[in-house]
This record gives structure tokens, C-alpha cells and sequence, in this order.
């Protein structure tokens, strides 16, 4: 009775790690490469060899338990099938978690349409940054992006092209920009670019090079009925820059806000900077 006790206590623990293991393959689907996946692929390859030694122990003491006392190597390794269970258990688990919050958190952060930053994101961006500029007397430069005649291609192409623009024009954009600057839809066909440690001179020839590239750059997309459409766009840019005068983020923001406007009627495709 020992002995068949003592091997349902080996069998059953390996059946645990079995369980353990599949949930930290799970696990290791689910991160990304790098350390962290290769360390627990090595905790997986650890519970095999766990699993195979305790077989090997059944194979050994086979029938060899004959007292209440031989059954504590088997409780021990019940016990540590437990532990190995509970910890892929709870990793899989705060791993899916983390990724859950991660998701929400960029969703709520980022514009469903383009893939970059939304409003909310951008205030909070352009708060902090502006207290950095303020507290530490760093440069701080904001540029304010609208594409020019933008209601003319969504009345001639429909919307859902016009969506179709607003996302290439991204990819164009974020090709042009460094590392440090943050690009956001600032509301319908309009973006914002925060640029820090930039002075204006250094914002200005950052946001003519844009203007430029977009003007040169050949939009092909396919509208719903198959047809090649081959779009040009042009974009006027307000740019606005920390200072005495502007020296917070309402007065930043609106001083590149008057600037975008100035360039639009005095002829749009063009970039204004200085002071509204």
C-alpha cells in the first residue's frame, strides 16, 4: 500500500510539472525576444529535467517504500511540483496582466487612426516639457502641422481615402523626425510636433525640411473601386519656440496655433515662425 501511495505521489507530481510546463511555454509565447524569454526557456528546460528525474526515482525505489517514512522524498517532490506549478501559474498570469494594462494604457494614448499620439498624451507632453524649459532654461520648440486644401480630398475621394492620407502622411513625417521628438494628432487634419532641446532657428529648418519632403513626396493609394489615385499634398507649419514671451504652455501653443494660420493665408505650403 506504501509503495503504490509513494508512486502515485511521484506520478501525480510529475503530472503537475507537466501542467507547469505548459504554462511557461505560454509564458514564453508571450514575451518578446530577448533575456527575459531566454531565461525561461531555461526554466522549461529545468522542468523537464525535474519530470525526468522523477521518473528516474520511480524507476530506482520501485517498490522499495515500505514504511510511512519512505514517503517523504515523494511528499517533497510533490510539494516542489506545487511550487514550480504555482510560480509558471502566477508568471503567466502578472505577465498577461502587464500586457493588458500596457494595451489599455497605449490605446488610450495613442489616435486609432494614425498609430501616434493622441491629444491627451500631447497635454501631457506639452506640460511636462514646458516645466522642464521653464525650471531648467532649456530650448523648447513646437511646430503645428495642417495639411493644406484637406476638405478637397475627402469631398473628391470620400473619407475613407482621405483616412488613407492622413495615415501616409504619418509614416512620411516620422521618417523626417529624430529620436527626441514627439509627434501627435493635435485634432482632424491637424498635428503637432514637440521638439525638445530645440531652439527656434533649429525648429524652423526642421519644419521646412518637412514641408518640403511632403511636398515632394507622391502619395499612390487604391480608392474602393481598384483605381490607382496618385495625391499631392502640401502642409502649412506654424512654429513656435519657449521664451520670456511665451512662457507657458497655453502661450506655446497658441503662438504656433496664430503662426499655422499666417502661413495658410498668406498662401499655405509654407512655414512661419517667431512670435504671433
Amino acid at each position: 500500500m506504501i509503495a503504490l501511495l509513494a508512486k502515485g505521489i511521484v506520478f501525480g507530481s510529475t503530472l503537475i510539472l507537466i501542467s507547469a510546463l505548459i504554462k511557461v511555454w505560454q509564458l514564453v509565447g508571450q514575451l518578446p525576444s530577448g533575456l527575459l524569454r531566454t531565461r525561461w526557456s531555461a526554466m522549461m528546460a529545468l522542468i523537464v529535467l525535474f519530470m525526468l528525474g522523477y521518473l528516474g526515482y520511480i524507476g530506482v525505489f520501485w517498490g522499495r517504500h515500505q514504511v510511512l517514512l519512505d514517503l517523504i522524498v515523494p511528499s517533497i517532490f510533490l510539494l516542489g511540483a506545487c511550487f514550480v506549478w504555482l510560480t509558471g501559474v502566477l508568471s503567466l498570469q502578472t505577465a498577461m496582466d502587464v500586457m493588458r494594462v500596457s494595451r489599455l494604457e497605449r490605446e488610450t494614448l495613442t489616435d486609432p487612426l494614425t498609430g501616434i499620439f493622441n491629444r491627451r498624451y500631447l497635454d501631457r507632453r506639452l506640460h511636462e516639457e514646458t516645466a522642464v524649459a521653464r525650471r531648467y532654461g532649456r530650448p523648447l520648440s513646437v511646430m503645428l502641422l495642417d495639411i493644406d486644401h484637406f476638405k478637397r480630398i475627402n469631398d473628391g475621394y470620400g473619407h475613407q481615402i482621405g483616412d488613407h492620407v492622413l495615415s501616409a502622411l504619418v509614416e512620411v513625417v516620422a521618417g523626417v523626425l529624430r529620436e527626441s521628438d514627439i509627434f501627435a494628432r493635435y485634432g482632424g487634419e491637424e498635428f503637432m510636433i514637440i521638439a525638445p532641446h530645440t531652439p527656434q532657428l533649429r525648429a524652423t529648418d526642421l519644419a521646412e525640411r518637412l514641408r518640403k519632403c511632403i511636398e515632394a513626396h507622391q502619395f499612390k493609394l487604391t480608392n474602393e473601386r481598384g483605381e490607382d489615385l496618385d495625391i499631392r499634398l502640401t502642409v502649412s507649419i506654424g512654429v513656435a519656440s519657449f521664451s520670456d514671451e511665451i512662457a507657458d504652455m497655453d502661450k506655446l501653443v497658441h503662438a504656433a496655433d496664430e503662426n499655422m494660420y499666417r502661413a495658410k493665408h498668406e498662401g499655405r505650403n509654407r512655414v512661419i515662425s517667431g512670435m504671433a
